[in-house]
């Protein structure tokens, strides 16, 4: 009995011990090691360090229940704790919160600046996150909600302005793992309520645009069923900003990053990380006034850009330094108003009380300084009993945007049309009318005879095309729109296929550059007869092209059969392919890094629309530097379909003794056995991103000393944590560190030697878009070294772009 006490007694005292409390009192402060965890479980207060080494600790709160520590306040983040083991945080005699270190030296301190009656206060951690001194009757003496650092928790207020002034601000940290207050702040609109700004130093260097009235929205997360409240409080002498969510929502937060960056971030436990639900500025265009005066960035376009405003032309040939009128203003009463839905209005407006949107109007158009208004209704925005927000401009217009989901009208200040001045003698106008006439139909019957030849032809030839192409197993049943293009126009935009419209030459045959009417730029596809694209591949070609539409794969424009002639015609791309700057020493400068994370994101989307986003299931297999087409503004076109397979229903892979691609990108499955699948091609995505990070190609060993291709290199170096030392010198100086490492590690997940090893398109491509998504360790991957006899074989034949490595049935190209 005794013995079953005694255990009973040891277990009882060691449950004590292990105990989680929420609060903290003068007689148990606070040691490293030790935490206050909130009463739910859902945050913890505790010492920490942002690096490995425990050197230097903070004091802060972070999410408990989440594996990857996120800390949302810091307490101390200018003054770090230096001598861990003295380090105390505890409750003083006149109930202030003290941290203190070696010898009593005071770190931080949080003043009770409310005279109570008596010692006995508390702290406590709250489930919203929330740290509370407070007196023995519950009287709060200081909340951490009141001292913000980087981080908006839901139910916590940002005091954006009090009694007209900036009263509370957010500030980021100076780095990923340094807390201390760094370069940026967010905060309210010094000269007015509507609006807020993201601060670098004391420059402006993103702007929210002014509040439309809406002041509660709200946000639907369909993953997670959750709802997000964002929420404007005006008082009249105080203005302050919250975010709420719907119950049983997952963890949500607010933050600043130290590059500037508001984030709304959410937890996804089925991914065990952050998810980024929207960010500002996500764009260089976004940032304060990037696109000039009368400029402005249009956040509606896949990639967006500076513009210039209707009415507006570029001020030089860079638009950053912003637009000029066309036509200069008269200040006439006739002016017009263009309405431009969906803007962030520009900042540095004028805000006039008490007027409707025709009065507001006319303010505006009464004032010749005056260049644009918009207008809101705020019924519930204000206590002092103005339900009006008219906002005009005088001058210049900076920093506005074209988003999407959002905005507002803008309404733009153009000068009048020019009067159109009337004739009063009739036969002036009749006469030259009848003329016109007569000559119009003259030429139109001349022409209807002509044409009606050419159109008997034309019908005749697109009949014989459509049969000719309808013999292609990946037509099927379905009805494809084929667009013909006649033989002798080819020939005449082509000027009879002029070695000075020639662009390019490969195994296939000859690319030109031509016009055709109309002056439509084309590049033209001529396949030669000893090409290894025959009449199966061309078909293959065009069906698939005809079908299939994105911005990241090549558009064509249409195809021509004449007697031996094969004739593809696209859309003409300045920049040509990928591999004639990647690896050329004098014009890879070109590609800086943002360029090639474009290139390297529009050839994933691309890829997975192939795979998964169209109504077809593609496999390129043939996805190289020289099948990546670059427009003008340096954006990817996936091309060369002519190897391309379809898989139907619910086919995973396909088996073939016809091995086509090119040497170095096949993957190990298709190249030896002749398997290919959606994983073949992102094999090949793998080696295409090592070469665009490096800038060497995969069949490049002598550039590489010591290592037999770009794989072996690539793995040496990330083995040893030299991973850097493969970044291409020209960009290895100006690119995101964090960003190039991360692409590595993908690159090196798409080459793994099994297929199932291999991460799917879909995946990649939230990878890539998302810097906090966890990744796996990749394994080592084969390095594909052959026989010296078989390589030569191989080498000689690249050269002539039409290799025949014999691997089963290899035709390589």
């Amino acid at each position: 009995m005794g013995t079953a006490f005694a255990t009973v007694f040891v277990l009882v005292f060691l449950i004590s011990l292990c105990k989680s409390d929420d609060q903290l009192t003068p007689a148990k402060p606070l040691h490293p090691g030790d935490m206050l965890i909130s009463d739910g479980g859902v945050f913890a207060l505790g010492f920490f360090s942002p690096t490995k080494s425990n050197a230097t600790l903070y004091v802060g709160i972070w999410y408990h229940k989440i594996p990857n520590r996120t800390v949302v306040w810091v307490a101390n983040r200018d003054n770090p704790i230096t001598a861990p083991s003295s380090a105390m945080l505890f409750i003083s005699n006149s109930s202030d919160l003290v941290l203190s270190e070696s010898g009593g030296h005071t770190l931080w301190e949080a003043r009770n600046n409310i005279t109570t009656g008596g010692s006995g206060a508390t702290v406590v951690l709250l489930n919203s996150g929330n740290l509370v001194l407070r007196s023995p009757n519950h009287t709060i003496l200081w909340q951490s909600f009141d001292h913000l650092t980087d981080t908006i928790l839901p139910g916590m207020k940002l005091l954006l302005k009090y009694n007209g002034q900036v009263a509370q601000r957010i500030v980021s940290w100076k780095g990923p793992d340094d807390p201390s207050t760094g370069n940026f702040s967010l905060s309210g609109d010094p000269n007015s309520d509507f609006q807020v700004l993201v601060w670098n130093g004391t420059s402006p260097y993103w702007r929210s645009g002014a509040w439309n009235g809406a002041l509660v929205s709200a946000t639907f997360q369909s993953n997670t069923s959750s709802v997000t409240y964002q929420t404007i409080i005006n008082k009249g002498n105080e203005i302050y900003m919250m975010y709420s969510v719907s119950d049983d929502s997952p963890s949500m937060r607010l933050m600043l990053d130290y590059t500037g960056t508001i984030k709304m971030l959410i937890w996804n436990s089925n991914l065990f990380a952050w998810s980024v639900l929207f960010s500002n500025p996500s764009y260089t265009c976004e940032r304060y006034a990037s696109c000039g005066p009368f400029g402005y960035c249009d956040a509606a376009e896949a990639f967006p850009t500076c513009k210039c405003l209707d009415g507006f032309k570029p001020d030089g040939l860079n638009i950053s330094r912003g637009c000029v009128r066309k036509e200069q203003m008269k200040c006439s009463y006739g002016d017009s108003f263009l309405t431009l839905p969906g803007m962030k209005t520009p900042d540095k407006f004028l805000y006039i009380r008490n007027r409707s949107l025709d009065e507001c109007m006319e303010e505006c158009r009464h004032n010749c300084s005056c260049t644009a208004y918009a207008y809101a209704n705020l019924s519930t925005a204000s206590m002092m009993g103005d339900t009006s927000r008219c906002l005009v401009w005088m001058g210049e217009l900076l920093d506005l945007a074209k988003v999407t989901g959002g905005g507002e009208n803008l309404y733009l200040r153009l000068p009048s049309p020019t009067a159109v001045k009337k004739e009063t003698d009739v036969v002036k106008i009749v006469l030259p009318v009848v003329a016109s006439l007569l000559i119009l139909t003259c030429i139109c019957l001349v022409w209807i005879c002509k044409s009606r030849g050419k159109q008997r032809s034309k019908e005749i030839q697109n009949k014989i095309m459509v049969q000719y192409l309808s013999a292609s197993n990946e037509l099927g049943a379905e009805d494809v729109d084929f667009p013909f293009i006649g033989f002798e126009e080819v020939v005449i935009a082509t000027n009879n296929f002029s070695s000075y419209n020639m662009l390019g030459k490969g195994g296939f045959g000859k690319v030109y550059k031509g016009i055709l009417e109309g002056g439509k730029e084309v590049a033209v596809k001529r396949l030669s007869k000893g090409s290894g694209q025959g009449i199966e591949e061309f078909r293959n070609e065009v069906v698939l092209i005809a079908r299939l539409q994105h911005r990241n794969l090549v558009k064509l424009v249409g195809c021509c059969i004449h007697e031996d002639e094969k004739l593809l015609i696209y859309e003409y791309l300045p920049n040509k392919s990928l591999d004639a700057f990647l690896f050329d020493a004098t014009r890879k400068t070109v590609l800086d890094w943002p360029n090639r994370f474009k290139i390297i994101k529009g050839v994933a989307r691309g890829l997975l629309y192939l795979h998964q986003d169209s109504r077809l299931t593609i496999i390129h297999r043939d996805l190289k530097a020289g099948n990546i087409l670059l427009d003008a503004e340096m954006s990817p076109k996936i091309s060369d379909f002519g190897m391309a397979r379809i898989f139907g229903g619910n086919q995973q892979q396909a088996n073939t003794t016809r091995v086509v691609g090119t040497y170095g990108y096949m993957s190990p499955e298709y190249a030896m056995e002749g398997i290919f699948s959606v994983k073949s091609d992102i094999y090949s995505f793998g080696i295409l991103l090592l070469e665009i990070i490096s800038g060497f190609r995969i069949s490049s060993p002598h550039l590489i000393m010591g290592f037999p291709n770009l794989i072996a290199y690539s793995w040496s170096l990330w083995k040893d944590g030299n991973a850097r030392d493969l970044v291409d010198s020209s960009v290895v100086e100006s690119c995101p560190l964090h960003e190039v490492l991360r692409c590595i590690h993908i690159a090196l997940l798409c080459i793994q030697d099994h297929p199932d090893d291999r991460p799917l398109m879909s995946s990649v491509v939230f990878m890539l878009e998302n810097n906090t998504a966890p990744l796996p360790q990749p394994k080592q991957p084969i390095f594909f070294v052959h026989k010296k006899r078989a390589t030569e074989y191989a080498r000689e034949n690249m050269e002539n772009s039409v290799n025949g490595v014999s691997i089963t049935a290899l035709e390589g190209r």
